[in-house]
């Protein structure tokens, strides 16, 4: 009964679920190529190079607030192992205006170096804007700060990204994350609902 009755709720909320500005949508699942040049990561100097693959997606659950979530795996260059992570969390939108949307988030992260048998755990949090520049263009800009236990130091960083829109549902989003000694970038198609 209870869960008939969420499920119900749910369905209810979900012409709802999509108060944000106009050509920005916080439905969608995507998937594609991920890489990493770095300085030093994870508190390794002079860390190799990474690439592999990346898996995310997002879903409103009421009129501003949606859950997001990405998987990634990258392989070092030189045999340096591997590097899988993920991100889990919850973000709050907010319309500024019928083009551009406030958005903060806050997730649980998690890193995993296999060649030398490291695990962190960690959080995130973020803000900046999410901004629908023309029907087929959208992008964001957000400032973020991010924490991991086991000694490794929380960092500033910066992600910048943008989606050209082929319709209403198909799209290739790209993005760029910059941090003190290693910029992570993603590009992949994009399929919004």
């Amino acid at each position: 009964m209870k869960r008939s009755l969420l499920a119900l709720t749910l369905l209810a909320a979900l012409p709802f679920a999509a108060s944000a500005a106009d050509n920005v949508s916080y439905n969608y699942i995507e998937g594609g190529y991920v890489g990493t040049s770095s300085d030093s990561f994870g508190g390794f100097d002079d860390a190799p190079d990474a690439d592999g693959w990346s898996v995310g997606g997002s879903g409103a659950i009421a009129p501003n607030f949606h859950l997001f979530g990405n998987y990634s795996s990258q392989e070092f260059d030189h045999n340096g192992g591997d590097l899988d992570r993920l991100r889990v969390g919850v973000g709050y939108n907010h319309e500024i205006n019928s083009s551009v949307d406030l958005l903060t988030r806050v997730a649980y992260e998690k890193a995993e170096f296999k060649a030398v048998d490291l695990d962190f755990d960690g959080w995130s949090v973020e803000a900046g804007v999410r901004a629908g520049l023309t029907p087929n263009i959208e992008a964001f800009a957000l400032a973020g700060y991010e924490d991991y236990d086991q000694g490794v130091d929380g960092e500033f960083y910066g992600r910048l990204g943008a989606q050209v829109k082929f319709n209403q549902t198909w799209g290739i989003n790209g993005e760029v994350k910059f941090v003190d000694g290693y910029t992570e970038y993603f590009v992949g198609p994009r399929i919004s609902f």
